[in-house]
């Protein structure tokens, strides 16, 4: 079976329709999603619809528990709050209940789909630090962990001490335990705007991650129009 994995839409529609028809081209079987499909883009229905139609397993994101109320804005930067309010403002009451339903942790066969940390993931915590994965390990009950929440593609393979990779593909050890970072859908992070996801092969037990060319200044220009802050239309161009 090949997976494409995929995270951080963040409403935007342009980079995920090319995520989309990329991962058809490349043999994607089905699709996982480790949330934050809404939040800072202009187009959080029509994101929400796709993945509904490509029956995309999901889970829960902190901005989509944002707006349905299960996580506080309060921590939230003041673009990320005002994104959430319109956002809020966009969707239908499906749309909603969508987001409601979406699980904290999805587990499937040997796979674990969370957005933050097999650690307490109601607190959405980065895995980023040596202490971080550790964690992460600790409470991880099967053999791959997908995330997201950073925005930023890595993997982490569970050895003495950790090892981390940046790179585009990974053959996964079979005796080893491994935290894929898919990186960031709708706005990456890495200083590359490509929208970013990775394939998963289980037969051949290998991780491919994945850069998507898309239309930039359409998704741009659609959040200025909509009357975002203008910070979430410079990111998406930048990749920061």
């Amino acid at each position: 079976m090949r997976y494409g994995v995929l995270g951080d839409v963040h409403g935007n529609l342009e980079a995920l329709s090319g995520v989309l028809a990329d991962a058809h081209e490349a043999g994607a079987e089905r699709l996982l999603c480790v949330g934050d499909v809404i939040g800072y883009g202009a187009n959080p229905k029509e994101c929400i619809d796709l993945l509904r139609e490509h029956d995309a397993a999901v889970v829960a994101g902190n901005h989509d528990w944002a707006a349905v109320d299960k996580v506080g804005i309060e921590y939230f930067n003041a673009d990320a709050r005002d994104s959430i309010e319109w956002t809020r403002e966009q969707l239908s009451d499906l749309d909603l209940e969508y987001l409601n339903r979406m699980p904290l942790v999805n587990t499937l066969d040997d796979v674990t789909l969370v957005h933050s940390s097999p650690f307490s993931p109601e607190y959405f915590d980065y895995v980023q630090t040596l202490y971080d994965v550790r964690l992460a390990f600790d409470h991880l009950r099967t053999r791959i962990c997908f995330v997201g929440h950073s925005h930023i593609p890595v993997m982490f393979l569970n050895s003495e001490p950790v090892d981390y990779f940046l790179r585009a593909e990974l053959d996964l050890p079979p005796d080893r335990r491994v935290i894929v970072n898919v990186g960031s859908v709708g706005q990456p992070r890495d200083l590359d705007p490509r929208a970013c996801y990775v394939i998963w092969d289980a037969d051949q037990g290998r991780v491919s991650v994945r850069r998507v060319e898309y239309d930039l200044h359409a998704a741009s220009e659609r959040m200025v129009a909509a009357g975002l802050p203008l910070t979430n239309a410079a990111r998406i161009v930048l990749g920061r």
